[in-house]
């Protein structure tokens, strides 16, 4: 039987790089369908009544109508029996598109390059070219296989060579603004080809590539900083395809989940609640649930932005077993389910998955901002730079998230003019993308550095702004490390009642959603602020057991500086700073460095 050699199904481990889920699906089965059926005077009509017999029609017709009704196993079930009767180009196409909706992406790649060869000796170069363009996502999707994927992409553009455009010219260009966009990261580029798509589209006729290509470009230009333009043409996509303006549900999906992406990228919660609703029914009335994982791994991203941590997980845990059979799209879920555990303080299966997908750039992100919180401030500047340098330059909103992590742990290790070179490059994004959640993320950004550099005042002032705009943001997490960044600032300044007051405000916070270590952190703080404040009273502090130099170093550390920055100021070296430091905190009987500037301040000593 030949359908038999199209019904096993293997699933074969990550081999290569993973993307987000190929908008290339879209040059799905509507041009087949159409052209198989819709027109009696079609190419495909006229070269299927010369050469199959009537059987094969009727089991093509039955198998056509299926793919309309979604009716996957249906429809799989009467393109074998097509093929059983007779071997056609049509049948194999047919049958691949079945097995993808079905997730059985080992039949979907045999019945394609099948149909690639049949169509290359009927002298077919545009159908063959589509087969070539389908196997490059597949190759991603299914196997996870770069390589090979590009080879058929390559493949396809040489069939099309020379020929009057086809739509098929048009899905090309959309899969090269699709590589650039999701892949490269590249978004200049991703928006030249893309536009070539659209005018190729339009002058077509296809509906459906052409809202699909609108979608890509609005992503684009979202991820460019132009936020209000690049969200009106999602929201023109989305709104055609759910007005049943496009036939394609691959396209549909696309326009969709698209949108759902550019919301993550600006932390969008009430849009990207909405048009998850809307994907969410159309997927479930197709029966494709693995294309609408990706769009809840994205929005499960927006919920723990908002401190949905229970509901985040749950929808991450559901995406990621239905994304089991894609490789190419798996690390969508893991990376975000990561970052979940890291802010839960649950590092450990944190590090775990990231190591499943350590080839994608987010997964190195993910271990630069988890290498931070657990001390180690250099390695952290390591990944957090691999990353920035799969970022173009244009490709603002994702930068954004790789420069604060850079931030943080340049100033942690003393690199301030470092710091501050980087804080330039996010204050520049940020007058692009003048949202809320990022405008706290760099007013938080600048108070890490200020803080670093010894300017109190300064840091108060931008910490007290990043809780101000966290909070109107609804970011329980951010609100409270910025909070309890802020305490620090106001116990070296002397501020103990408010230093108290923003910590145990970063502690409730932190209880509240769940992060358990940020919550020992605020703990552990005012532990430290309890014992550094003593009861008033007029007597000096004994100082006696201090040296000279030690009491120096202590009224400098009481001041904000940093060691570096103490070092240069006394002439001594770094090594010897911290020596001095060490000493003061045993003399004094003190925890930490920050309660020796709240002792110090405390006292009048700074």
């Amino acid at each position: 039987m030949y359908a038999g050699k199209f019904s096993r199904k293997v699933r074969l481990p990550l081999q290569g790089l993973a993307l987000t889920p190929t908008p290339l699906l879209i040059l799905s089965c509507q041009t087949f369908l159409e052209g198989m059926m819709k027109s009696p005077t079609s190419l495909f009509r006229m070269t299927f009544m010369n050469n199959a017999t009537s059987s094969t029609q009727d089991a093509l017709i039955a198998g056509r109508e299926a793919l309309a009704r979604a009716a996957w196993e249906e429809a799989r079930a009467s393109f074998e029996a097509a093929l059983n009767l007779e071997e056609t180009p049509e049948a194999c196409e047919g049958l691949s598109w079945a097995a993808t909706w079905l997730e059985d992406g080992a039949t979907a790649i045999e019945a394609r390059e099948r149909a690639y060869r049949l169509y290359r000796e009927r002298g077919d170069h545009s159908s063959a070219a589509r087969m070539a363009i389908w196997l490059t996502s597949d190759y991603f999707d299914f196997r996870g296989e770069p390589a090979v994927a590009d080879g058929w992409l390559q493949r396809a553009r040489r069939l099309l060579e020379g020929l009057a455009p086809t739509p098929e010219h048009a899905w090309l260009t959309f899969m090269d603004g699709y590589l650039a966009l999701l892949f490269d990261h590249d978004t200049a580029t991703a928006r030249r080809h893309t536009e070539e798509a659209l005018a190729l589209s339009r002058a077509l006729g296809q509906i459906d590539i052409e809202m699909a290509g609108l979608a890509q470009k609005g992503l684009a230009m979202v991820r460019e900083g132009e936020v209000a333009e690049g969200m009106r043409l999602l929201d023109e996509a989305a709104t055609a395809a759910i007005a049943g303006e496009l036939t394609d549900p691959t396209a549909i999906w696309v326009a969709c989940c698209y949108l759902v992406n550019a919301c993550e990228q600006v932390r969008d919660y009430e849009r990207a609640a909405q048009w998850c609703a809307k994907v969410e029914e159309f997927c479930q009335r197709y029966r494709i649930r693995p294309m609408f994982a990706i769009c809840r791994a994205h929005y499960a991203n927006v919920l723990m932005w908002r401190g949905a941590w229970t509901e985040a997980e749950n929808v991450l845990q559901s995406a990621n077993g239905e994304l089991a059979t894609r490789p190419g799209w798996i690390s969508e879920g893991i990376v975000r389910l990561a970052e979940l555990r890291r802010r839960q303080g649950r590092w450990e299966e944190a590090t775990e998955l990231l190591a499943q997908v350590e080839y994608d750039p987010f997964a190195q992100l993910g271990c630069a901002a988890l290498a931070f919180d657990q001390g180690d401030p250099a390695t952290a500047v390591d990944l957090a730079e691999r990353f920035l340098r799969r970022m173009s330059s244009g490709n603002r909103t994702e930068r954004a998230a790789g420069l604060e992590v850079l931030i943080r742990a340049q100033a942690k290790l003393g690199n301030t003019a470092q710091a501050a070179g980087t804080l330039a490059e996010l204050q520049s994004i940020a007058t692009i993308i003048a949202t809320n959640p990022l405008r706290g993320s760099v007013n938080f950004a600048e108070g890490i550095v200020a803080a670093a550099a010894g300017d109190g005042e300064t840091a108060r002032r931008r910490f007290e702004d990043a809780v101000d705009l966290f909070k109107q943001s609804g970011a329980p997490f951010e609100t409270g490390r910025a909070r309890l960044e802020l305490a620090k600032v106001l116990t070296a300044l002397g501020r103990f009642d408010a230093a108290g007051t923003e910590a145990r405000a970063a502690l409730n916070s932190h209880q509240k959603v769940g992060a358990v270590r940020e919550a020992e952190r605020a703990e552990a703080f005012l532990r430290e602020l309890k014992v550094a404040t003593p009861a008033p009273t007029s007597e000096a502090p004994n100082l006696t057991g201090l040296t000279r130099r030690e009491q120096e170093v202590l009224r400098l550390v009481a001041q904000g500086l940093s060691n570096p920055k103490i070092a240069a100021r006394l002439h001594l070296s770094e090594h010897t700073i911290h020596r001095h430091v060490a000493n003061i905190l045993t003399k004094l009987d003190l925890p930490s460095r920050a309660a020796a500037a709240a002792f110090a301040a405390r006292h009048g000593l700074s």
